[in-house]
């Protein structure tokens, strides 16, 4: 697959918003009803840490870093989503997203990335651990799924090698 890593245009975000809406329909990948607009999400998002991957020219996942607080001495922190076209996923699209997504937040000095992963979504998790992340805890029934199910989140880290 010819797969290419980009910084996220305001263009792209059709593309991402249906990609988030996939991510909503599963269940398991947000607690999310409906997928914001664009202002919203443009707002809660770190405007250097967005990235697509892009395959013949068409948006096929999406990685963003949101500030973990706006408290100076978090400054180094962000949390972090990765979502994936249906179609493409179990084809290395989330790994390269993750990877790019990990060399930019050093690239901007975070020294630590936080994921919050509903617990049945394993191979989200299993893709946070092969990219060096660590499972911290487990917040149990801490939200509901879209079908009212009080669900557990993992909460994983990775801390900067470098930074």
């Amino acid at each position: 697959m010819n797969l290419i890593i980009d910084e996220m245009k305001e263009s792209d975000w059709q593309q991402v918003r249906d990609i988030y809406l996939e991510g909503i329909r599963t269940g398991i990948a947000t607690f999310e009803k409906d997928v914001p607009s664009w202002d919203a999400w443009d707002a809660g998002h770190l405007i250097a840490g967005r990235l697509v991957a892009r395959f013949d020219d068409k948006v096929i996942g999406w990685a963003a870093m949101s500030p973990y607080s706006n408290r100076c001495i978090y400054s180094g922190v962000a949390e972090e989503s990765v979502y994936i076209r249906q179609a493409y996923k179990g084809q290395g699209v989330g790994k390269a997203l993750l990877i790019a997504l990990i060399q930019k937040s050093e690239v901007l000095g975070l020294w630590t990335l936080q994921a919050g992963i509903i617990r049945d979504n394993t191979i989200s998790i299993a893709l946070h651990e092969k990219c060096g992340f660590r499972i911290v805890g487990v917040r149990e029934k801490i939200g509901k799924s879209i079908n009212g199910v009080w669900t557990d989140v993992v909460l994983m880290e990775r801390r900067s090698k470098f930074i």
